[in-house]
């Protein structure tokens, strides 16, 4: 197997999901949840070389060629030989409406199907456990073949017979075979009619979301990938949103950067959630709420980061017989960011959380006893917005008063207030307006430098970095407030690389950033459209979009010099910025047509 790069496909479902190569390889997914075990796990070379991936090797291959169907996360791989033939992949995780529900099981579908020529095939399903320990036992019958993996038992169902499964045999393709992975469950029907089923109901279930996105007029197409990928990244039983589906891909090479994101960090939730907001898609948000009104329910204050399932303890530990994305280790599971205190996430919740009481499509909106259950997050956010945290660049080995932080708190407190108002609460709006004054005016005093002329990263401080220019869209302050155009600036002179931006220049626990944080580009693209610089800000966006990855996907960071793509994958922020940015560049539609 080539060395892996980041020119990956996602398919799933909201239960699972798994990242297939440009040869239609599945090299990442994790059972019985995004979570979980992965049982493929080539993409993190395991020792165990040739496994922990599913693959449909093609004698005397050529050349292979993707692409999604339109508006759908269903992925079509088409693989060519040396002789003309050409074998067609067809790749889904089965979501669409049944019974009333969801159905959204965990399992992976395959159609492989010939197209051209006399294709010959090899299936190879080598499924790995304990995060690449060990090759897990199998059994097989007439039609099947199931793998004992530590946390669960998967099932191969298909018409291919067996023995072509379990011992790789070569085959000439001569018609369509269909392959479904997941429970241990007896299908009972044809496997053929069952996968046919699945592609259709799934690809009519996306169709039918997309239909009712309010995409911009340009750059729809773009947009629509990122949104579909976006609320693929929604765990569904829990409402919890995951940062990414993998785990250490370093953020540049050879760099001890490399965690693991398969959990849901509130604040990148809350990104996700005013994205899809903005495109219409608001049942992301109300499901991400009663995940959060679970997590608040037994606890007033909040954590940045929590298991899908709850889990507040996210014990990082390395996985040994997983060398690492090209050999880059360690491989991470777990997160010791679940020890950190992170201020801003109070603010991220309540931003995310406010067009519950003002949109009027909503089935349920908020009303005064869904604001008695966001109070106590205000509470918080005012007692802590002047104390240390470890910011959202979650600083292990520093601890500050971060500009960004107290700022959310303050939009906590300022939501809250709109929020009390609209619900005709004048006394808690007056509470609430009046703490978010305090704050504003503190924060101003110490937040900003009065003889540099900008807003620094810490209170006292001299620095900056990239989340101030979020202070805007916050609405801490105007966009054409002087304070904030020097700021951005600033920020332009010290921390923009070529057509990129860094988080920020200075040494952290771990040296110099050498990549650049993508949604941090995107920020200065908003930063600059509010201060009226648009032709710029939609020069920069073309560059982005070109560095997309062929399905339009991208991961965490970008080499500036290289322009390569780093990090986990795909990234739910850098997928929120292409929305973002895209919405508020693109012409209306009125102009456009």
């Amino acid at each position: 197997m080539n060395a892996p790069s980041l020119d990956l496909g996602i398919v799933g479902n909201g239960a699972i999901a798994a990242l297939i190569d440009a040869q239609g390889r599945i090299v990442w997914g994790c059972f019985p949840h995004f979570d979980g075990d992965p049982a493929f796990c080539a993409l993190l070379s395991p020792r165990h070389q040739g496994a922990g991936l599913w693959a449909v090797e093609l004698e005397d291959f050529a050349q292979a060629e993707q692409r999604y169907l339109r508006n759908t996360a269903v992925l079509v791989t088409r693989l060519h030989d040396r002789h003309g033939g050409i074998v067609e992949i067809t790749d889904l995780a089965p979501r669409y409406k049944q019974h009333g529900r969801i159905y959204h099981p965990m399992m992976l579908a395959r159609r492989i199907a010939p197209v051209a020529g006399t294709p010959r095939i090899r299936m190879r399903l080598a499924p790995l456990t304990g995060y690449g320990a060990r090759v897990p036992a199998s059994t097989s019958g007439s039609n099947h073949v199931r793998f004992l993996l530590d946390a669960v038992t998967l099932r191969l169902t298909s018409d291919l017979p067996v023995p072509y499964v379990t011992d790789a045999l070569p085959l000439i393709l001569e018609r369509p075979l269909h392959c479904v992975l997941g429970p241990d469950e007896t299908l009972t029907r044809p496997v053929d009619d069952f996968v046919d089923e699945l592609l259709r109901h799934t690809a009519d279930y996306w169709r039918e979301w997309v239909r009712y996105l309010s995409v911009p007029f340009e750059w729809q197409e773009a947009v629509i990938r990122a949104a579909i990928t976006l609320k693929l990244c929604q765990f569904e039983d829990t409402g919890a949103i995951v940062a990414a589906v993998t785990t250490s891909i370093p953020e540049a090479p050879d760099t001890p950067r490399t965690w693991d994101y398969r959990y849901c960090w509130l604040r990148d939730a809350a990104f996700v959630v005013r994205a899809l907001n903005r495109l219409g898609a608001t049942r992301t948000m109300e499901e991400y709420l009663h995940y959060i009104f679970n997590l608040a329910a037994a606890d007033g204050e909040l954590g940045p980061v929590y298991g899908i399932t709850y889990a507040r303890e996210l014990h990082e530990r390395d996985a040994p017989d997983l060398a690492g994305y090209r050999g880059m280790g360690p491989v991470r599971i777990g997160n010791d960011a679940w020890r950190q205190r992170q201020h801003d996430i109070y603010g991220s919740v309540l931003l995310a959380a406010s067009q519950l009481f003002f949109d009027r499509r909503l089935e349920r909106p908020g009303d005064a006893e869904t604001f008695a259950r966001l109070e106590p997050l205000g509470a918080a956010a005012a007692r802590l917005a002047g104390q240390p945290d470890a910011g959202l660049w979650e600083f292990r080995g520093t601890s500050r008063v971060h500009t960004y932080s107290a700022a959310m708190c303050w939009a906590a407190c300022d939501r809250l207030a709109r929020i009390a108002g609209r619900l005709g609460l004048e006394p808690r709006a007056r509470h609430w307006r009046d703490t978010a004054d305090r704050l504003r005016e503190g924060i101003i005093a110490r937040g900003f430098h009065a003889v540099r002329g900008h807003f620094v990263d810490a209170f006292d401080g001299d620095r900056l970095d990239a989340s101030l220019l979020l202070l805007a869209d916050i609405g801490f302050v105007r966009g054409d407030d002087p304070r904030f155009a020097a700021t951005v600036d600033a920020i332009g002179r010290e921390l923009r690389r070529g057509n990129y931006l860094l988080r920020y220049a200075a040494p952290d626990d771990f040296g110099l950033p050498e990549s650049s944080f993508t949604i941090c580009t995107y920020w200065y693209i908003d930063a600059l459209a509010a201060l009226g610089r648009h032709d710029e800000a939609r020069e920069l966006f073309e560059h982005l979009l070109a560095r997309r990855n062929p399905l339009g996907l991208l991961s965490e960071d970008i080499d500036p010099r290289s322009g390569e793509a780093w990090g986990n994958f795909p990234q739910t922020y850098s997928l929120v910025g292409l929305v973002n940015a895209a919405m508020r560049l693109s012409r209306p539609w009125e102009e456009a047509l």
